[in-house]
């Protein structure tokens, strides 16, 4: 029986760089995948290959509506099969270099499943029993089938397989209103599909305010996606001909029809499977692994990155946990735990939707003070020529200095234009620290001199 230093199980984005960094430490390290192909949930059916097709559905949108700029373009459409050919090109090569990574020779690669027999030994799928003095879970999430009558039967669409399509689909229902089901519903929806969205909290991305889930939906509705919020499911049903969903909105029963059934209901810590039981390994009712701010599971030496262990299912948060496992198992110095105010989170739709740091809830919910300034897309030079006026930037600091607490943007590239914060919170600047900053005319990313000048105005005060 082989003995590791330290075992990664899982070998996507968490596992991958924890392996990496351990064996960059002197570890004798082992990375445990069992999926049919390698790479990991973002490469292989997450986020590359949903901002592969996001992105080619938009250059088709503007395409279609290019009149608004005084242009002539005819006959616009998708080619599914060239786009899902494009999509199965580019993802190929992300995960070729993922591959030579997992298969370079740094750490052993086992092609197989695991699960605990003791707190220092697993069993793989193949038999092969291995024994650890560290261990990193990082096995992912699952997409999850809520108990709706008639939906495990309704064998309804996953993200998978809409990431998969190669047909452009006639109409879809899609069940959900997160980040999963907004992103490939406006997909659908600008590829062609009629697409009927049903939503059970009152607002679509109900994790972002109210005011930002407003704008996306208003934009998704001028686009013609039927959308209902505020519902409550009470059954689904499908035949060769396609699927029926019924639900409750507005003290009325109302009932839909699709050639097709898009179950974006949410996704759950793909942990049962493991044994978690005989290493000790305490978990939510969800299967969620418990962990500290080392990410160290209740069994000290087994740590837990990711989707599988949350709180956040972002890939850069899954590198930066795995990074920090394996750092902590060898005791390295100067170690700090993964730094929640940072937080950076983005929806690509379009309008994009881009959070960081601490927002307005956040902070009422702690009773922290701050002052808050924003400005709208549509009074900006730029993103008016663009015909990009949904939107706004909103800038929260604290009231005496005016250091920056966070930073919410919903409009155009919303999601590069919110890195102009990413270093002002990493460094603490203030509102007159960023301002001291070039911000070229025109451009997209100089709209946030407005709410910072209002900030700065109120701090003179």
């Amino acid at each position: 029986m082989k003995t590791y230093d330290f075992i990664c199980i899982g070998g996507g984005s968490a596992g991958f760089n924890a392996a990496r960094v351990a064996a960059g430490l002197g570890q004798r390290v082992a990375v445990i995948d069992g999926a049919r192909q390698l790479g990991g949930l973002c490469i292989l059916r997450g986020c590359m290959p949903s901002k592969t097709l996001i992105y080619a559905a938009e250059v088709l949108h503007h395409a279609r509506h290019a009149g608004r700029f005084g242009l002539r373009v005819t006959g616009a459409r998708a080619d599914m099969k060239a786009v899902h050919a494009r999509k199965k090109r580019i993802i190929a090569d992300f995960a070729r270099y993922r591959v030579d990574a997992l298969t370079g020779g740094k750490f052993d690669l086992y092609r197989a499943y695991a699960r605990f027999l003791d707190p220092h030994t697993l069993e793989l799928s193949d038999g092969t029993k291995l024994r650890g003095r560290h261990f990193l879970i990082g096995t992912g999430s699952k997409v999850s089938v809520p108990p709706v009558p008639g939906l495990k039967e309704a064998k309804a669409w996953t993200s998978d397989d809409v990431l998969d399509l190669d047909f452009l689909p006639k109409s879809v229902l899609v069940l959900g209103g997160g980040i999963v089901a907004c992103e490939l519903a406006q997909y659908l929806s600008r590829m062609g599909s009629k697409v009927t969205l049903v939503q059970r909290s009152p607002n679509i991305l109900r994790d972002h305010s109210d005011d930002a889930s407003c704008v996306v939906q208003q934009a998704f509705r001028d686009e013609g996606i039927e959308l209902f919020t505020d519902t409550r499911l009470q059954s689904v049903a499908a035949d060769r001909h396609g699927a029926t969903v019924k639900f409750h909105h507005d003290g009325k029963l109302v009932t839909r029809r699709a050639a097709h059934l898009f179950n974006a209901l949410g996704r759950e810590p793909n942990t049962a499977g493991l044994n978690l039981a005989a290493a000790g390994v305490k978990t939510r009712p969800d299967g969620q692994i418990i962990i500290n701010r080392w990410q160290q599971s209740s069994t000290p030496h087994i740590y837990a990155a990711g989707d599988c262990s949350g709180p956040h299912e972002i890939v850069h948060i899954a590198i930066e946990q795995g990074i920090l496992a394996a750092r902590h198992a060898v005791k390295a110095k100067g170690l700090k735990p993964v730094d929640w105010s940072l937080l950076l989170n983005v929806v690509f739709t379009d309008p994009q939707l881009a959070t960081i740091g601490r927002l307005e809830r956040d902070l009422d919910a702690a009773g922290v003070s701050y002052l808050t300034a924003s400005h709208p897309f549509n009074d900006h030079g730029k993103s008016i020529l663009m015909e990009a006026n949904y939107g706004y930037v909103k800038i929260i600091a604290e009231p005496k200095r005016g250091r920056i607490l966070g930073a919410e943007i919903v409009g155009k590239d919303a999601g590069e234009l919110i890195h102009a914060f990413s270093t002002a919170l990493a460094l603490r600047a203030t509102v007159r620290d960023m301002l001291r900053a070039p911000w070229y005319h025109p451009t997209l990313a100089e709209i946030v001199t407005y709410p910072l000048e209002e900030i700065a105005d109120k701090l003179a005060k």
